[in-house]
């Protein structure tokens, strides 16, 4: 086994672009649409009821839970003071 560890190189800077994707809102279709019936045919008419109520029933719902956010930037950050000692001792 060798002795010397793998030397990476240098690198500008260690970071992940916007590892954390935000979800897409699931009531958002059934918003627009109640937005649109509303341009169409008003907002106080009765033709939009069904509409209104499965944006209601989409609002009401329970949420899912929130997704453990991604620590890759943290870890990055963290070790790249050992990666830049390693570089400056080669030096």
């Amino acid at each position: 086994m060798s002795k010397n560890p793998i030397r990476l190189p240098p690198l500008p800077r260690l970071r992940v672009r916007n590892p954390n994707k935000r979800e897409a809102n699931p009531c958002l279709a059934i918003m627009t649409s109640v937005l649109a019936c509303w341009a169409s045919a008003g907002h106080t008419g009765r033709a939009c009821n069904t509409v209104e109520d499965a944006l209601r029933a989409c609002m009401d719902a329970p949420k899912a839970p929130p997704k453990p956010s991604n620590t890759i930037n943290y870890h990055l950050q963290r070790l790249s003071t050992k990666l830049t000692k390693q570089a400056s001792k080669n030096k």
